[in-house]
This record gives C-alpha cells, sequence and structure tokens, in this order.
C-alpha cells in the first residue's frame, strides 16, 4: 500500500514557463506544464505525493543490473 500525503497551495504567479507558488510562508518554482492548463493567479491547486512502492523497486533493480554490468570482471 502506498503512503500519501496532500497540501494545499496557491499560485501566487506565472514566470514564463514557471508557475510560483505559496506554501505558508514560503514560495517555490514548480514547471506550468505540470499543473492544469486552465489554472490561473490565485487559484489554490492541492499537491499529492505518492510513494510508488514497485517503480521504486524496478528502478533500483535496473540500476544494480546496469551497475553490474558495468563493473563485471
Amino acid at each position: 500500500m502506498s503512503k500519501t500525503t496532500q497540501k494545499k497551495c496557491i499560485i501566487d504567479r506565472f514566470e514564463g514557463e514557471i508557475a510560483v507558488i505559496e506554501y505558508g510562508r514560503q514560495t517555490f518554482d514548480f514547471p506550468k506544464a505540470l499543473l492544469p492548463a486552465e489554472v490561473k493567479e490565485g487559484d489554490v491547486v492541492s499537491f499529492q505525493a505518492v510513494i510508488e512502492k514497485g517503480e521504486t523497486e524496478h528502478l533500483k533493480k535496473k540500476i544494480d543490473d546496469l551497475t553490474k554490468k558495468l563493473f563485471k570482471d
């Protein structure tokens, strides 16, 4: 089962292809392309982070396999 966390933020402004997002007293840059097309300044958006355990394990195995090939005796 994946663990999730969800946080609400405010779109402060756009700077080109970057959305400046407020979270509490902090701001951070976020790619506009990852937001819904209709989002605008002042909108409240929520972000949900999900730990993808299966994908993580798959990626670790892929990296391990590549490492073994690279350092093969």
